[in-house]
């Protein structure tokens, strides 16, 4: 719900020093997940030290900005209602920011709803304008993080 420090799945950028320190444990266990040190959410988030719920709670909403690697890459899902250009739409959309679109992974609609899987690289930092203008797309119901790299 909207209040007045921002929009629901609007995006900051936070210096880390303001962060509570479960958000860094969260980013953690999520390394763990994904360098395959940890094969399971239990195990990843008892060796970052968190509890499964406080990952649960946070692991769609908190990423690392600065990679290890420098790599910058962003892997989103799409809920999309079925209208024609829709598609095109989106991709303009990442076009006009400058992003790089790396990969797609599209679903056949069903109930007039299709899902999308996109990896893109974004041009710059400004990322997050770029998501902001997805999410007020008509016909975008949804618009979730999924990894960075």
């Amino acid at each position: 719900m909207p209040n007045r420090r921002g929009r629901e799945g609007s995006y900051f950028l936070i210096e880390s020093k303001a962060l509570p320190h479960v958000f860094f444990k969260v980013i953690e266990a999520k390394r763990f997940m994904e360098n395959g040190e940890c094969r399971s959410v239990q195990e990843a988030a008892e060796r970052a030290g968190i509890s499964r719920s406080a990952f649960y709670k946070y692991k769609d909403s908190v990423f690392d900005y600065d990679t290890p690697d420098g790599a910058k890459k962003i892997t989103f899902a799409f809920n999309l209602e079925d209208l024609p250009g829709l598609l095109s739409s989106v991709l303009n959309v990442i076009a006009q920011s400058g992003a790089n679109v790396l990969t797609i992974t599209q679903t056949i609609p069903i109930n007039g709803v299709a899902n999308i899987t996109m990896t893109v690289a974004p041009a710059g930092s400004d990322a997050g304008a770029m998501f902001e203008t997805l999410e007020r797309s008509r016909g975008v119901r949804s618009l979730k993080i999924l990894a960075r790299s």
